[in-house]
């Protein structure tokens, strides 16, 4: 510790030197003492004493010499330090008193002082660094309070002062350069700024102006500003092509622009007012003084000669008790223009009138200026409302009274939106669909200098043909698009316009080849692969390009390398262009071939078929023939008796026979009528007399089959022309087939009529009937209707029938029910106009 406070104790060199002598001294006499008594001491012991022992006890004499001498010293200068503290704390408190006193001289109201003491580092770039602020200035001086908002000047100074102030505290803090100015605030107040250097600081002092010095200062800023604005005033005026001038209360002119030397002929404007020229003359001033408003203003057009050349002048002229000003416009180009303007307007107002659009223009303040004859008719509106120049919101509100406005659910918005034409700078469309149904193409078009131009285009009639031309152009589209021929258009200049996918697809284009509208020329390239191709497509070509007077069609078929077979054709269109269509008929060429084949085949087959009828009708009438005859001579007991037996199967012999031989017959018969070559032998015929034998060849088969047959056949049914036999030959199948589909003990009835020219047989029976499946093909032959092993036949019955019936002219109609019967109606032309063998061609 005592070396501590000695190391904190500050001497002077020569009081150092004497504290280490002392210290030094001390500590040599500790260690003598210390050695001498050691000394002693060992001899009085009468023990030796070694030469380190003697060293280490002069070392600790030493240290303990040092520490009493650094201890005395500490304390001796610890009493001089405190003393000295004590001193120089008076003396900062008497300075810090002054210090308040001084604050408190500059704290005072009336004055902000503002010291930077940094002015050596300012080279005009420091003016930001934290100062010293003092003092107080009223809130109505306009110079904030707070430290931070005052410093920054362009917060509160108007922007020149601000400016004015941080260029001369840049040079005080750069230069010294003192200064002193007037400042105005942005809360149009004045303070005094006064920059002086105080020692190596740079003092800024603001004041408020108060009084006479406040009324000075702003007297004073009124008068820059006047001359400025004055200044302004006078160099636009002699900026200006137009005649300017003022003069004093007496009348002479006091100021003149140079174009106003110019229109008097005068040297300079200096030269114009010292000799008084006046630039209008007694006229123009009797005019301004004969009609001067109550506020001394004037203005009108008038003729003044100017530079010695009569135009017309916007002469403006304003007096006061101090004086006047006037400006003269030359508006003689635009009163020219304005004419002109006016002929135009007249003239285009005429050519408005004949269109059948109808167009109305309002102005700038949106009154009705102008309107046609359509915009009249379109609206009906009264002409003395529009010659009212009505404005365009009075026009729509008088329209939707009238329900001629299209139906709106807020009127007001939409209104609105329709005047904000008169803000727009570009022309607007709307769409009006009217209660009557007409809509309208409704062009707002602004003026330039204000006003709109409406235009009302009746487009309902070329909607509804655009409609329609767009929906057939759709619907053709549709069409060649799903056309399996294939279409193409070619123009006038040869190159493809027009074609559908067919077309891409039977010569193997690509849609990408297509749609680079390709040259005729370049498709028969493409597209011809055989000679035959080529020269095909060579006359499409020349069809397509071709610059004949008269354009024909041109048609034809060509053959392809892969047997396609194609007919091609073109057709000229009305625009120079051409029609090429293609159609495969391969099939169809195909089909026609093989029925040409097939025709022959038939042909030769039906004169095999022919031979086979003349053969069979002898072949097998002949041998069947023969055996009926002698079935029947054998049954006869005239060539000798036979057993019962013998009897028995001579009688199935005879009937098998017999239906063998009409079942032969039949099969003949269709043949016959297949080949074309029956003939009828048409004879008058009375009909009563035919159904009766009919009905008498079936007495047997009737009796077997317990069926009552009924007829019913008018007395007076008279006669018909017709072939006997196969009239007979058709009841006779009739009657058979419903005797066969009867059940036992059943009733059939036939029934013959008139029914205007023909003559009517109706067969009726109660069997099973026909389901109705197989009812249009009970006249096909060798079908028949098995519901039983009695009801088995041919199936050849309905079929004879209806070709004899067919034969004569007439027709067949059948109605059956499953469980209900049959009804067959054959209906005869009493006399047919033609004979059997022609109806059967």
């Amino acid at each position: 510790m005592p070396a501590v406070g000695v190391s904190r104790l500050r001497f002077s060199a020569g009081r150092r030197g004497r504290i280490l002598k002392t210290i030094s001294l001390s500590g040599v006499s500790v260690l003598a003492v210390i050695a001498h008594a050691g000394v002693a001491l060992a001899a009085a012991e009468g023990t030796p004493v070694e030469p380190v022992q003697m060293a280490w006890l002069a070392a600790f004499g030493g240290a303990v010499t040092f520490a009493i001498t650094a201890s005395l010293a500490y304390i001796r200068n610890r009493r001089i330090s405190n003393e000295k503290i004590e001193d120089m704390s008076a003396e900062t408190q008497d300075l810090r008193l002054t210090v308040d006193r001084l604050e408190s001289l500059l704290n005072t109201d009336g004055q902000r002082i503002i010291a930077w003491t940094d002015a050596g580092e300012a080279q005009g770039t420091r003016i930001g660094a934290r100062p010293g602020i003092w003092g107080v200035l009223p809130e109505s001086s306009g110079v904030p309070r707070a430290p931070a908002q005052l410093l920054a000047f362009g917060s509160w100074l108007e922007p020149k002062s601000a400016e004015r102030l941080e260029d001369h505290l840049l040079r005080l803090r750069a230069a010294g350069e003192a200064f002193a100015l007037t400042l105005e605030t942005r809360a149009q107040t004045f303070v005094e700024a006064v920059g002086r250097t105080a020692g190596a600081s740079a003092v800024l002092r603001l004041s408020d102006l108060t009084g006479d010095r406040q009324a000075q200062a702003e007297l004073g800023a009124l008068n820059t500003q006047l001359a400025g604005e004055l200044a302004t005033l006078r160099a636009l005026l002699e900026a200006m092509p137009a005649p300017a001038w003022q003069s004093d209360s007496e009348g002479r002119i006091t100021w003149a622009n140079s174009a106003y030397a110019h229109a008097v002929d005068a040297a300079d404007p200096a030269r114009a007012v010292e000799g008084n020229i006046d630039f209008l003359d007694a006229a123009a001033r009797e005019a301004i003084r004969r009609d001067r408003q109550a506020d001394g203003s004037f203005s009108a057009r008038m003729p003044i000669v100017a530079a010695g050349e009569r135009r017309i002048f916007e002469v403006t002229d304003a007096r006061n008790l101090h004086g006047g000003a006037a400006l003269a416009i030359d508006v003689s180009e635009l009163d020219r223009i304005r004419k002109e303007l006016l002929r135009t307007e007249e003239f285009h107002g005429r050519t408005l009138d004949q269109l059948a659009t109808a167009v109305a223009i309002y102005g700038a303040d949106r009154k009705l200026q102008f309107y046609n004859a359509a915009f009249r008719a379109l609206w009906d509106l009264d002409p003395a409302f529009l010659d009212g120049n009505p404005e365009d919101g009075t026009v729509l509100d008088t329209l939707r009274a009238g329900r001629k406005l299209p139906e709106q659910a807020d009127y007001r918005g939409w209104r609105t939106k329709m005047l904000e034409s008169y803000q727009s700078l570009a022309a607007r469309e709307f769409w009006w669909h009217l209660p009557d149904g007409r809509t309208l193409r409704v062009i707002a078009n602004p003026h330039p200098q204000g006003g709109v131009t409406y235009i009302y285009e009746n487009v309902t009639e070329r909607l509804d043909l655009e409609s329609r031309y767009n929906a057939l152009i759709r619907v053709q589209g549709e069409t060649l698009d799903n056309l399996s021929e294939a279409v193409a258009v070619f123009g006038s200049d040869g190159r493809l316009r027009l074609w559908n996918p067919a077309f891409g697809r039977i010569w193997h284009l690509s849609e990408e080849r297509l749609a680079g509208l390709p040259h005729v020329n370049e498709v028969v390239d493409s597209c011809a692969a055989t000679s035959d191709e080529a020269d095909a497509w060579r006359q499409l070509a020349g069809s397509v390009t071709g610059l004949m007077d008269s354009r024909t069609h041109l048609a034809g078929r060509m053959e392809r390398r892969d047997g396609t077979v194609l007919d091609y054709a073109t057709v000229p269109l009305p625009d120079g262009g051409t029609l090429v269509t293609f159609v495969n008929v391969t099939d169809s060429v195909n089909v026609e071939r093989a029925l040409v084949d097939k025709n022959e085949a038939l042909q030769q087959a039906d004169q095999l078929k022919n031979a086979f009828i003349q053969h069979v009708s002898y072949e097998l009438r002949s041998p069947l023939t023969n055996i009926i005859g002698f079935a029947q001579l054998l049954s006869d007991p005239k060539f000798g008796d036979l057993s019962d037996k013998q009897s028995e199967y001579a009688d199935y012999i005879l009937s098998s026979s017999s239906a063998l031989l009409a079942i032969i017959n039949d099969i003949l018969d269709l043949a016959t009528i297949d080949a074309g070559i029956m003939e009828l032998d048409l004879s008058e015929v009375d009909v009563a007399q035919t159904v009766v034998a009919a009905v008498e060849g079936l007495k047997d088969r009737l009796a077997d089959a317990d069926i009552t047959l009924r007829t019913h056949v008018p007395d007076d049914i008279g006669t018909m022309l017709a072939d006997e036999r196969r009239l007979r030959q058709v009841l006779f199948n009739l009657i058979a087939n419903a005797v066969r589909y009867s059940d036992k003990g059943g009733v059939v009835d036939i029934t013959c009529g008139r029914r205007g020219s023909s003559i009517v047989f109706t067969v009726k029976d109660r069997g099973c009937g026909i389901p109705q499946d197989m009812i249009e093909a009970v006249f096909n032959r060798f079908v028949g209707h098995d519901s039983g092993a009695r009801r088995r036949g041919a199936g050849l019955g309905l079929s004879i029938v209806k070709s004899f019936v067919e034969l004569h002219g007439g027709e067949v109609e059948i109605e059956s029910r499953e469980g209900a019967g049959t009804t067959v109606t054959c209906i005869f032309p009493a006399r047919p106009e033609a004979s059997g063998r022609v109806a059967a061609e």
